[in-house]
């Protein structure tokens, strides 16, 4: 049984004769009353009877007449609900953003998105690159932009930029050229994202980068927010490490600060993943085109910054 043999079985209905109802499906009228006579033959039970030229429905098409206008108003519902999805008229777009994702670059696709489809509801979670990832390969958000690495298992990953990590510190002496790895091997240190500790991509650089160099980092302070780590280091209690764009942001970091790069530049990349077998749904295409703007005007703005 078809939803088409069912839209045919109430056209003869309707207009009375299988030639009528043709006409108004455009349709040839052998098309209609041969697949009207298939989903007699799959039921069991002839659904009409010819009285003169006119079609008469036997008890049998009376019993299933109901049954098919709910099933095709049912069928009705669920593509105009698949249509609100795809015209952006409703549902719901998920991403993810690893959890020192600036404020601003969330802030403002969330806003643009919600200008442009204030119908979808939109929900945006800040987590650890490798959760993000988790969450994405088991479903319960569509897209991210995490940092690598990360487990790709099942993901499709399209890195997107690279940002460089900066040393941050309140002494401005040790700022006031590049820094090597070496010297973060002296100097209290101070770690985000603690729970995740070296499944953190940032933190796996830092500490691939000593182990390379012959030095071994430990943290003298462990929190959980990059924000944290900069109240603490403007304290004077330790040096941080953070991402370039964030220190780049008019007032992220606090006046007592101030930071330098890496001798040899320490770079992360940054980069968008989605489910291998699962498309996009158009919201969430929707989302993660204005978080590709996001990060070109990131981009752009540390040209501008470097040509200085």
């Amino acid at each position: 049984m078809t939803l088409q043999q069912l839209q045919y079985f109430l056209a003869a209905i309707e207009h009375g004769t299988f030639s009528a109802a043709a006409d108004a499906l455009y349709l040839a009228q052998p098309s209609l009353s041969e697949q009207v006579r298939r989903l007699e033959a799959e039921l069991g039970v002839a659904l009409f009877v010819r009285a003169g030229r006119r079609l008469v429905l036997t008890e049998a098409g009376r019993a299933l007449r109901p049954e098919a206008e709910r099933t095709l108003e049912a069928a009705r519902r669920a593509a105009a609900a698949v249509a609100d999805v795809r015209e952006l008229r409703g549902g719901t777009a998920t991403f993810g953003t690893f959890g020192d994702a600036p404020d601003w670059l969330t802030g403002n696709v969330a806003a643009a998105f919600r200008r442009r489809h204030p119908d979808v509801r939109l929900r945006m979670v800040g987590l650890n690159s490798s959760e993000v990832a988790d969450e994405v390969r088991e479903g319960r958000v569509e897209a991210g932009l995490i940092v690598l690495p990360v487990d790709d298992a099942g993901l499709d990953v399209r890195p997107a930029m690279e940002d460089e990590l900066v040393y941050v510190s309140a002494d401005r002496s040790l700022t006031a050229a590049p820094v090597a790895i070496e010297h973060l091997a002296e100097r209290p240190l101070i770690l985000y994202d603690a729970r995740w500790g070296l499944q953190d991509p940032t933190r796996r650089a830092l500490f691939d980068r000593a182990q390379r160099a012959g030095v071994r980092l430990e943290a003298a302070i462990e929190v959980e927010e990059v924000g944290n780590a900069l109240d603490l280091a403007a304290r004077g209690l330790g040096d941080t490490v953070i991402s370039r764009s964030i220190s780049l942001r008019r007032g992220a970091l606090p006046s007592a600060l101030d930071h330098a790069s890496f001798d040899p530049p320490l770079v992360e990349v940054f980069a968008f993943i989605a489910r291998r077998d699962a498309p996009l749904s158009p919201a969430t295409r929707e989302l993660v085109a204005l978080a590709e703007r996001q990060l070109a005007d990131m981009e752009a703005r540390r040209a501008a910054a470097d040509a200085q």
